[in-house]
């Protein structure tokens, strides 16, 4: 089984930086699409950023420009980098590794609070 650990999350200025990790662990067979989810309380879960197979990324529209993910094969891990961020990005943030037929794995998500 796939073990998904998270970590990079926690308290920033409106405007700073943090640079979420996803360390995977076990057999990534039938994997496309690797991702980043966020969630805050009382909201729908939303997809945040995702990268399939062959290098293709996708963005929300209210991170695009200011969120990049990208993956380093050799270490299995999967990186979002949030700059500019603002006190709406503040959720659980959880990573997300996902095959075409639908099936997948979730991290135990991070906190990231923005917060002056």
């Amino acid at each position: 089984q796939v073990q998904l650990v998270e970590s990079g999350g926690g308290l920033v200025q409106p405007g700073g930086s943090l640079r979420l990790s996803c360390a995977a662990s076990g057999s990534e067979f039938g994997i496309t699409t690797r991702a980043w989810y966020r969630q805050a309380p009382g909201k729908q879960r939303e997809l945040v950023a995702a990268i399939i197979t062959g290098g293709r990324t996708n963005y929300a529209d209210s991170v695009k420009g200011r969120f990049t993910i990208s993956r380093d094969n050799a270490k299995n891990t999967v990186y979002l980098q949030m700059n500019s961020l603002k006190p709406e990005d503040t959720a659980v943030y959880y990573c997300n590794l996902a095959s075409s037929a639908g099936w997948g794995y979730w991290g135990q998500g991070t906190q990231v609070t923005v917060s002056s």
